[in-house]
């Protein structure tokens, strides 16, 4: 007998790999799939993980999206099928930047409870790899700055320039740790708070409050337009 409870849905098309994740019956199911051709790669990966959860695509009744940054395609594809899904199928939708998603996972860790105690002036800081030598980065200090898109070098000068503790999660280039490209002279979260958690895109999921803006892009770096230094 097929349980009536509604499928909720986790996504990440913001770059490699996608990763769409579902719980249905207190169960999670997971598929990851490599590559930047999220708009190839999004139904196959969906049909294979309906398969694993015994689900169709009317069961959806909720999704959580990553709406940015990243790549620009990747991040209209699971705007659009939420969107789609919204209008045609009433499925509620909820959305977050990557930046509060690891924010989130590095929080409720035991190694950033210990460093606030220790550092209760300091902040905690996102920084994810763009293009190249581009960076974007997130300093969550109650100032409502926003994030940036910036340079290598330019990253480096936010960093060093704050002037109190940061707590650094996120990944540098092909997801190596941010250690080997800010120096030491950081706290780093452990790396599996690092990348996302399909257990974290569902949680999210659940609170009302990333309904806000669910919709809402956050590009940071145009399509096709790289950062280019004065010579």
């Amino acid at each position: 007998m097929q349980s009536s409870e509604k499928l909720t849905l986790g996504m990440d098309t913001s770059g490699s790999p996608l990763l769409l994740t579902a719980q249905k019956d207190g169960k999670i199911f997971s598929v990851r799939r490599k590559g930047v051709k999220q708009e190839k790669l999004l139904f196959p990966a969906l049909e294979a993980l309906l398969h694993k959860a015994g689900a169709q695509m009317e069961d959806i009744g909720r999704i959580f999206i990553i709406r940015g940054p990243g790549r620009f395609t990747g991040i209209r594809i699971s705007l659009t099928f939420a969107s789609m899904m919204q209008f045609l199928n009433k499925t509620q939708v909820r959305g977050a930047t990557m930046f509060e998603v690891l924010r989130r996972q590095a929080e409720k860790s035991r190694a950033f409870a210990t460093w606030q105690k220790e550092n209760p002036q300091g902040a905690l800081a996102v920084v994810l790899h763009a293009f190249r030598e581009e960076y974007f980065l997130q300093i969550f200090d109650g100032e409502q700055k926003g994030p940036a898109w910036l340079s290598r070098e330019e990253l480096l000068s936010r960093l060093s320039g704050y002037g109190k503790p940061l707590f650094l999660a996120g990944s540098d280039k092909d997801g190596q740790p941010l250690a080997g490209l800010v120096g030491p002279h950081y706290t780093f979260a452990a790396e599996k708070d690092c990348f996302v958690r399909p257990a974290t895109l569902l949680e999210m999921a659940q609170e009302d409050a990333w309904s806000q803006n669910a919709l809402e892009p956050l590009y940071l770096k145009p399509a096709r337009f790289e950062l280019v230094q004065p010579k």
